[in-house]
């Protein structure tokens, strides 16, 4: 493991310290790299920070202006990669720390800050602190940075409580003694091999500070929080209350966790330039949202509302007056995200009957209509892009990539298995990504690669390749590059107040300053543009001047 700044990471570090825009994370287009499924660049089939390297003037093309990367670390990859063994190095497969300190270099010459996720409720099972755990046995030190109980019952077989796992399924599971016989039983929030991180503990905290500073000090420009409000657990184990009272959950959103992120903020904010804590808050209550935002916290929060709504101007205009509501108190930009790593992919959902995004819903042969999909997913893109804040692209949803259908036999993903097969899981979204060509690997390895990618690529994503897409003006990256240049561009755009447009209810239609307006036409019918010199982009060609249905348009007005 590298111990020290190799040159590049120094000459980083002076490059983030330089940044010249202390508010860049306020209207930032951020792109979302699974690195396992972006490039690869050796052949063996799994994508690779080389890959990305590789790929950054893609990404410079594309105009984004940061990059966030899911947990890159050595890991099991028990669940993607959410299970960490090291925070200080790089997974094998993905390269080495000189690799990703290259990467930040490399990016942050282009003008592309990185994010990296950091996973601060659990560890993997493999990590060195839960194997001490195990080996040092009931009642050790060890045991006391992790949530060992005994059991219920006689003779202690029942689970210490009957909290329910994100992934389904149970929460605890029980360890076996030295001697053999069965022993404390250790709480997991998610599967058995993510054990949850006592933050009772000063080691715990000391620690993720400790890895906060290991980063930022390679030229990091933020962290994304996984799973945020799940850190602090009330001690005394209570069940779940039917109707638990704000902050009162045992598990969920407890009003001490507050503590551990201003702590960070004032790691984050001892760094010249802007490094930026963005949350994985996931909180129904706006205020309880909001709390997180407060200026000594994180900058900004993952704004999941909007994503789980379905295509529907009520609910759509409803979640986005409640997202700017629940900002506002705090002065902090909200986000806007279609999909992530976990998400049905929008062309995929917005095609669907219910479309909007519950992990429910995932269910194997849902109908789906394609073609309106992608439709949809195109008026999304340009909505999402003109509302006040910032903007997270997940990789692939620029091709306008529908979710895989994969084969049952190559899923990977834990929530499958704990749905009892029911649920495909998550792997349909994390499909290695289509460069170029007629056949798979479709550029995503190297030519002469002798392993097939690590998830199928479907045969039909050959129309859906970078390179068939560059050449076609009317795809779905052409109309992503254009948006993105447009919202650069347009100074009213990103940070800043929007203004609804008064009329059909049908109409999803907002200015930003004077002279910039977006309408989103969510009814059946074509509809008529409000008053316009120009139009900037449009979602679909207009039809007799009238805007059609499950398009967006974006005008230029008179000041």
């Amino acid at each position: 493991m590298t111990m020290h700044l190799t040159d590049a990471a120094s000459a980083t570090t002076a490059a983030a310290d330089d940044a010249p825009d202390p508010l860049w994370w306020r209207s930032a287009v951020i792109y979302q790299v699974y690195v396992r499924s972006f490039a690869d660049s050796d052949g063996d089939g799994t994508g690779d920070l080389r890959g990305v390297r590789s790929r950054l003037g893609y990404l410079k093309e594309l105009g984004v202006d940061a990059l966030w990367f899911n947990p890159w670390y050595p890991s099991p990859l028990a669940d993607g990669g959410y299970d960490v063994s090291d925070y200080r190095d790089i997974h094998p497969a993905f390269g080495s720390l000189e690799d990703a300190e290259l990467l930040i270099a490399d990016a942050l010459a282009l003008g592309i800050r990185t994010i990296i996720d950091v996973v601060p409720n659990h560890v993997s099972s493999e990590h060195p602190w839960f194997r001490a755990a195990l080996a040092a046995g009931p009642g050790s030190p060890e045991r006391e940075r992790f949530w060992f109980h005994p059991g219920k019952g006689p003779n202690g077989d029942e689970m210490p409580t009957n909290w329910v796992s994100n992934f389904q399924g149970d929460t605890w599971t029980r360890t076996t003694n030295p001697d053999g016989s069965p022993g404390d039983w250790y709480l997991h929030l998610f599967t058995p091999e993510q054990p949850d991180l006592n933050w009772n503990h000063p080691d715990v905290r000391r620690e993720h500070e400790e890895i906060l500073r290991f980063w930022f000090d390679r030229g990091v420009a933020g962290v994304r929080i996984d799973s945020a409000g799940l850190l602090i657990k009330d001690p005394e184990l209570p069940e779940v209350p039917a109707e638990p009272a704000p902050g009162q959950h045992p598990t969920e959103d407890r009003d001490e966790v507050h503590e551990v992120y201003r702590a960070w903020r004032r790691i984050a904010d001892s760094y010249e330039g802007t490094r930026v804590l963005v949350g994985e808050v996931w909180v129904p209550d706006a205020s309880r949202f909001a709390a997180y935002l407060r200026p000594d916290e994180m900058h900004t929060a993952f704004n999941f509302d909007f994503m789980s709504r379905p295509w529907d101007a009520a609910e759509l205009r409803g979640s986005i007056d409640l997202m700017l509501a629940a900002h506002a108190p705090v002065g902090a930009p909200s986000t806007w995200v279609l999909s992530n790593h976990d998400v049905t992919r929008p062309v995929t959902r917005y095609g669907r009957e219910d479309s909007g995004f519950a992990f429910a819903r995932k269910r194997f042969d849902t109908p789906t209509d394609l073609e309106l999909g992608v439709r949809r997913a195109r008026a999304a893109a340009l909505l999402t892009a003109a509302l006040p804040g910032s903007l997270y692209l997940y990789q692939g949803d620029e091709l306008g990539l529908p979710e895989a259908e994969l084969p049952r036999e190559v899923l990977e993903d834990p929530m499958h298995f704990r749905s009892g097969g029911v649920d495909p899981g998550r792997d349909g979204c994390r499909v290695p990504l289509p460069w170029r060509g007629t056949e798979a690997p479709f550029g995503f390895s190297p030519a002469e690669a002798s392993v097939a990618p690590w998830l199928p690529q479907p045969a039909d994503w050959a129309a859906l390749t970078v390179q068939a897409q560059e050449a076609d003006p009317g795809s779905m990256l052409w109309l992503y590059r254009q948006a993105l240049r447009l919202r650069h561009r347009e100074a009213a755009l990103g940070d800043g107040p929007m203004t609804w447009l008064d009329g059909d209810p049908q109409v999803l239609a907002f200015t930003r300053g004077e002279t910039f307006a977006s309408v989103t036409n969510l009814g059946g019918e074509p509809v008529a543009l409000p008053d316009h010199e120009s139009i900037l982009l449009a979602s679909t060609p207009l039809v007799g001047g009238l805007l059609p249905p499950d398009s967006t348009a974006w005008l230029h007005r008179s000041a």
